[in-house]
């Protein structure tokens, strides 16, 4: 990876700021047993959305960890006869801004020296714009950062690098002075395609073998990312 200047972050939301299983772990099962008629359905919408009941985990090939709310409410969507895409979108997202919020790494700290270093902040999440804001301010770091882009925000949802560049170029930044930060395949691709440093976390579902190819570093969670910056000398 060759040097030079980084002037920003940009930060992932599930699995990257939050841990993955231990925030959406609960919250899920909650979420299906609520709309399962008997267990075989709360089963067969699990399985739609690759989630283990049992463990209250969510398969690292699941299609739903880095997409966005809406293609999770449309592989549940066959499975609630008489529903609305539209109406179980809204529902998700509502019950979403409520899910129990866990942090590898007290945020505060860890954003607030990134900000005394001089960078710009951001997330950049498939999650809607309205649900990453709200579970940023119940976080008390929702004005750590200088923009919030969801996938409803007008620029797409990774792994399109469209929303990365919207956030480089709203701050007046070259993407290779950026650095973008997640847990996933979808969250590296994008941040190739934007040109901008890829930087992987474990926090995730995705495991250190098939991160680290697509990415320029991979850290156990955020807290490593100041340890990274001062090693790279950035």
């Amino acid at each position: 990876m060759a040097g030079g200047r980084i002037r920003a972050v940009l930060f992932d939301k599930d699995g990257t700021l939050f841990d993955f299983d231990a925030t959406w772990g609960a919250w899920a099962k909650a979420r299906i047993e609520a709309m399962a008629e008997d267990p075989a359905h709360a089963q067969a919408m699990a399985e739609a959305i690759g989630f283990d009941l049992e463990i209250t985990e969510f398969d690292p090939h699941s299609a739903v960890i880095a997409g966005t709310v809406e293609e999770a409410a449309t592989l549940l969507l066959p499975h609630l006869p008489g529903r609305e895409l539209s109406g179980l979108v809204e529902e998700l997202e509502e019950a979403a801004r409520e899910v129990p919020l866990v942090a590898p790494v007290p945020l505060a700290e860890l954003l607030g020296g990134l900000k005394a270093r001089g960078l710009r902040l951001g997330i950049c999440t498939n999650d809607a714009e309205s649900t990453a804001r709200a579970h940023a301010e119940r976080a008390g770091v929702s004005q750590m950062f200088d923009a919030i882009i969801g996938y409803d925000s007008g620029h797409g949802a990774k792994p399109t690098p469209r929303p990365l560049l919207a956030f480089a170029d709203g701050l007046g930044i070259d993407p290779s002075e950026v650095v973008m930060v997640g847990d996933s395949l979808h969250d590296m691709n994008a941040a190739r395609a934007a040109g901008m440093i890829a930087v992987a976390v474990l926090s995730g579902p995705a495991g250190r073998a098939e991160l680290e190819p697509a990415a320029d570093a991979v850290l156990d969670h955020i807290g490593g990312l100041p340890d990274w910056l001062t090693q790279s000398g950035r």
